[in-house]
């Protein structure tokens, strides 16, 4: 019994939940230096494929997922604990001292860390007692009056604001736990035009995640579309404007808004953000039978100036047409698209994300590709471990395409660059406890500035019948208390010295 009383004791110090409050920022760090799978999972993966060594020992380690792991969420449990523990009390300690009065005068005021004992009185220490309390009374302290002894205490904004910077600490981490209980965010791709929206269901979503006390059915109902997307960017390559135009409905109500970053699109029950934007290349492919089949694909960006990787996949072109060997005659084409190519196009990388000088360079694949092996595959790159059975290239060399001009493969079929459109990221997110970090935010700032500005003394007067002596106590660190004492001792010998004057003119009259 008495280790678990010594270990909550140890647990509900300030001590403790200052150390746990620095762990939690220091665990917080990676969450910004890395990239979170609930912001960009697309970013995530790219980090992957760029760092093969040090990436999967992250991803073991929660690094991109700093804020659901399991390290992060025990200091987060912890701190809730150890403030609960450390606040409650003195809560109730910060109750009683507001409610009580100022405690009685020591008898040795001379004792004490300011003091003064040259103040006299017209002789009436009654009067004289009575002015001192209306004078400390008018200095906004609280005041006792023991006879002709005035106890005087001011400063509890101090504690007030301590107490309100932890209560707001446990709103923020209340609000946060909330979020993690009940809120849910998914991530989806969207490209322009009426037929490229997207509805809200996990079904529809590239990547989703449910709070613990969250399934399918509690999502918010809605479908969106994207208009039109604007991006603008300064010389250096950096984004200066990110704008687009999304009409959607929700319950029962329809209406086209302009989404910006920051600037979400704010509905009942979820706010759709925007997150980054690509291009999506239109393909044409004539196969072997004549047809041809239109798709419009994003690609992803490989750097900044959207260098993008993408694949193009007909899965019903050559339908009951085979190679010569038997295998299915499946077409499909991954590569490069470069907004702006460089001289040299073989470097493979864009000068610049906006589309100045656009190519597209593609390789072509014909074979079995198993996009009817009914297994999960990406469709943003070709999964060769899934390839069924030998893969048959139509021509070993990439090409590259303008906007409106195509390619012949060897086998007679056509591939053509009908242009591209716009993409954009978007993340859908609801926090019901959103506003309730929002108010702890505020209530952090407040309490904090009270806490600072806040400096808790108390002062003593006794009136004896040869003058008032008076001393002075600062209850917390105070540099100015001094001063302040010798203005209230000012003060005071001005209004015993007033009171002097008029009982002498009474008496001249």
């Amino acid at each position: 019994m008495s280790l678990l009383r010594n270990s909550w004791r140890q647990l509900t110090s300030m001590r403790t939940a200052l150390v746990l409050l620095f762990l939690l920022a220091l665990f917080a760090i990676p969450g910004s230096v890395f990239p979170q799978r609930s912001i960009g999972p697309e970013a995530v993966d790219r980090y992957l494929r760029d760092n093969p060594d040090t990436g999967p020992w992250l991803d073991r380690l929660q690094a991109f997922d700093v804020y659901s792991s399991v390290w992060f969420s025990a200091v987060y449990l912890l701190l809730f604990v150890s403030l609960v523990g450390c606040v409650v009390p003195r809560l109730k300690a910060h109750a009683v001292a507001l409610i009580r009065v100022p405690p009685e005068a020591p008898k040795r005021l001379d004792r004490l860390p300011a003091h003064a004992d040259d103040l006299d009185h017209d002789g009436d220490p009654e009067a004289a007692a009575d002015a001192l309390a209306a004078l400390l009374k008018g200095r906004r302290f609280r005041v006792a009056r023991r006879g002709r002894t005035i106890s005087a205490e001011k400063g509890y904004l101090k504690e007030t604001g301590n107490l309100v910077f932890h209560f707001a600490l446990l709103a923020l981490l209340g609000g946060m736990a909330a979020g993690g209980l009940y809120g849910w965010h998914g991530n989806r791709i969207v490209v322009t035009g009426d037929t490229n929206g997207f509805c809200s269901s996990t079904q529809q979503y590239d990547e989703y995640d449910l709070g613990t006390r969250v399934d399918a059915a509690d999502l918010a109902r809605f479908c969106v579309t994207l208009d039109s997307f604007r991006a603008e960017y300064l010389d250096s390559g950096q984004p200066s404007l990110y704008r687009a135009r999304m009409s959607y409905a929700a319950d029962g109500e329809r209406g086209t808004r302009t989404v910006e970053v920051n600037h979400p699109l704010r509905l009942a029950d979820a706010n759709v953000y925007l997150l980054g934007t690509g291009y999506a290349p239109t393909l044409r492919y004539t196969d072997r039978a004549g047809r041809t089949q239109t798709i419009t694909v994003p690609f992803l960006p490989q750097d900044n100036a959207l260098t993008s990787y993408g694949l193009a996949a007909f899965p019903d072109a050559n339908i009951g047409l085979t190679e010569p060997d038997g295998r299915p005659a499946q077409v499909a084409f991954d590569g490069l698209y470069l907004p702006t190519v460089p001289e040299n196009v073989a470097h493979g990388a864009s000068l610049f994300p906006a589309e100045r000088d656009p190519r597209l360079m593609l390789r072509a694949y014909i074979g079995d590709l198993g996009l009817d092996s009914f297994r999960p595959q990406s469709v943003y790159a070709l999964n060769f471990d899934q390839v069924e059975g030998k893969m048959l290239q139509a021509s070993g060399d990439q090409f590259a395409l303008k906007p409106g001009e195509s390619h012949t493969l060897a086998d007679g079929t056509k591939i053509e660059f009908l242009g591209t459109q716009p993409w954009i990221a978007v993340s859908v997110r609801h926090d019901p406890g959103e506003k309730v970090v929002l108010v702890g935010g505020i209530l952090l700032v407040i309490g904090l500035l009270g806490s600072l500005t806040g400096r808790r003394r108390r002062v003593f007067f006794r009136v004896t019948p040869d003058g008032v002596v008076a001393g002075g106590l600062p209850r917390s660190e105070y540099e100015g208390f001094a001063a302040e004492f010798e203005q209230i001792v000012e003060s005071a010998r001005a209004a015993l010295g007033e009171r002097t004057r008029e009982k002498a003119g009474s008496r001249d009259g």
